[in-house]
């Protein structure tokens, strides 16, 4: 009498796991009611998803880490990435990070649109807040040599920290966007970039005010 052959549970990826998710969020309009169920109709164990993530909350906020860190990943494999200057480096993150953004749109609007708590919303930013904020503090030269290591910690935590709400403040229009192809989004980042840029290393008059311009004609004009 032949046995009949125990099928072995599948051992899934995080970036598996993180796309299972994706997809029963926007197939179902609602997060899974368990990770017992999600786990079992995706074909393992729950303890396989906790070895990557200890609750659906902290899958979320991974989410866009993972995104941030593909988009440097990308960007360190293009040979003239190393010779950007800090600013120029923070550009093509930006330019980068919004393509895979736009490649998983519905997601990311979904996630960041649920409900109608913006805060709670906005908090699933926090560990891509912590990443970011790295990343800009390494990359940003400081404008002014003061010789002083605490003027230099506090000059380099406030360019991260600006970097940090310009990096909202484009994710804002990214998401408000109706452009074809979110054509409008890369000129926002190009002006804003300038913008910033000047007002930190150079004159900032008249970036500032072609930014301006730009922002006041897509709010105020059809």
């Amino acid at each position: 009498m032949a046995t009949k052959k125990v099928k072995e549970p599948t051992v899934p990826t995080r970036a598996e796991i993180i796309e299972q998710y994706a997809d029963y969020c926007l197939t179902h309009g609602s997060k899974p009611a368990t990770v017992y169920k999600f786990a079992k109709d995706n074909g393992y164990n729950e303890g396989e998803f906790y070895k990557h993530f200890p609750s659906f909350e902290v899958l979320e906020h991974s989410y866009f880490v993972e995104m941030f860190n593909h988009a440097v990943e990308l960007q360190e494999q293009s040979p003239a990435y190393a010779a950007y200057t800090g600013v120029e480096k923070l550009s093509a993150i930006y330019f980068t990070f919004f393509e895979i953004a736009t490649a998983n749109r519905s997601f990311v609007v979904y996630s960041l649109g649920e409900g109608s708590n913006a805060l709670k919303n906005l908090m699933k930013l926090r560990e891509l807040r912590k990443v970011f904020t790295e990343y800009a503090a390494a990359v940003l030269e400081n404008p002014v040599d003061l010789k002083h290591p605490r003027a230099e910690k506090i000059q380099k935590d406030a360019l991260k920290e600006g970097a940090w709400v310009q990096f909202l403040s484009i994710f804002k229009f990214w998401m408000g966007d109706t452009s074809a192809s979110f054509e409008k989004t890369d000129v926002f980042i190009e002006k804003s970039v300038k913008a910033s840029n000047d007002l930190v290393y150079n004159s900032p008059i008249n970036s500032l005010v072609d930014l301006g311009k730009f922002l006041w004609k897509e709010k105020f004009t059809v």
